[in-house]
């Protein structure tokens, strides 16, 4: 009997183990992905607390947009002023190391906060033209003499209320070259399209939103006065993305993402007399990026 009972004992707590080792709350073969076409193979492994870290190059595209420009002796408005981005040409300055921040370039970390969530902090480098010469619309008064060191204006001198006028290199050079930069944080979504048969290679459409600051480096010169200013805090934006995110492995990705964004510079250091003078403006871009990115 003693011997029965053992017996009994063993071969209840064995089928005990048994059933716990095929519950569905001890297993994790439930796909995680959250797919947009339900495709045949899924991933079975979640993303929720992995880091990613990404860095590539961007080409831009502006909308027109007023700058006015304000110091002692001036208030004017150049309206719907056109500009372009100045992107380096693909050559080896992209590898050099020392030179690797010289070209439109794209930086990033983020945190994935749930399987298809992340947020992210990044910094966009863009660079913004203004076209020289070209014809606008002038609304406000320039004086004689202008600024701290009394600039000569010679014959643009005068109260406009809606002229045409050519401006020149001998008027303007403005340019957001060191660059136009974009400090933002984004929360971003991800849905599977492809999934291949491994699970380890997929292709993943991404879509954002984000804010942040615009941190310029300004060459500005207005009417001959000026210098290449430092880096400053000049405004704000928005913006929204989307994107493909093909995953070439577990952990590396190659990416493609298009970004719209609206900002609005308060305060841009124009002629180096900080207190004194200064641009505004509003500007809206359409950004293009490729990068290169490791989750880990």
């Amino acid at each position: 009997m003693k011997k029965f009972s053992i017996l009994f004992l063993a071969l209840l707590f064995g089928k005990r183990i048994q059933a716990q080792e095929v519950s569905p709350s001890s297993t994790n073969n439930t796909p995680t992905s959250k797919s947009l076409f339900n495709p045949e193979y899924k991933r079975n492994f979640s993303r929720k607390g992995d880091f990613y870290f990404h860095w590539g190059y961007n080409s831009s595209w502006y909308g027109k947009s007023d700058i006015r420009f304000q110091g002692p002796n001036y208030d004017f408005t150049l309206s719907d002023v056109t500009a372009r981005d100045r992107q380096s040409k693909l050559d080896w300055s992209y590898l050099n190391p020392s030179l690797i921040t010289v070209p439109q370039y794209n930086i990033r970390v983020g945190y994935f906060i749930k399987d298809n969530y992340s947020i992210s902090i990044g910094w966009d480098h863009m660079k913004y033209v203004v076209d020289i010469p070209q014809t606008v619309t002038i609304n406000g008064y320039i004086g004689p003499n202008i600024s701290h060191d009394n600039a000569t204006t010679g014959n643009l001198a005068g109260t406009y209320n809606g002229q045409m006028i050519n401006v020149k290199e001998s008027m303007l050079t403005y340019e957001h070259t060191d660059g136009f930069n974009y400090a933002n944080v984004e929360l971003e979504r991800y849905d599977d399209i492809w999934v291949a048969p491994s699970g380890n290679t997929s292709l993943t459409l991404e879509t954002g939103l984000g804010g942040g600051l615009l941190v310029p480096r300004s060459d500005v010169r207005l009417f001959g006065q000026g210098r290449n200013n430092h880096f400053s805090i000049s405004g704000y934006g928005v913006s929204a993305k989307i994107g493909l995110k093909f995953y070439v492995w577990k952990h590396i990705y190659l990416q493609n993402t298009t970004k719209v964004g609206a900002t609005n510079l308060t305060n841009v250091h124009t002629t180096g007399w900080d207190e004194l003078d200064k641009a505004s403006q509003k500007i809206n871009y359409l950004e293009n990026m490729w990068v290169i990115g490791f989750q880990f």
